[in-house]
């Protein structure tokens, strides 16, 4: 469940990166993918813009569509690229043995 202040605190983080190079990952359906690198151009305060590298295009998106990792977002800091937010760790539940 996505809570109002992981929106915020993501809000807080791509608005620190507006300007740094990052890479977007996401789903184009039926087993289709995308990897394309970008600019974080503007923040607003319900979306926020890229600016795609390869044809010069801005595309939004949505700080949910990050937190529900329909898009993944690399950021570039200086050296190499690190996730914006960290990998989903799988919890799982040990069955309870009624006797």
């Amino acid at each position: 469940m996505i809570c109002r202040t992981d929106i915020t605190n993501l809000k807080t983080d791509i608005l620190e990166k507006v300007g740094q190079k990052i890479i977007v990952k996401g789903s184009l359906g039926r087993s289709k993918t995308f990897e394309k690198e970008a600019t974080l151009e503007k923040a607003y305060p319900n979306i926020f813009v890229v600016k795609y590298e390869e044809n010069n295009r801005n595309v939004t998106y949505s700080y949910t569509d990050v937190l529900t990792r329909t898009v993944e977002v690399d950021v570039f800091d200086g050296e190499a690229y690190s996730p914006l937010i960290p990998p989903q760790v799988d919890i799982k539940k040990k069955k309870e043995v009624l006797v």
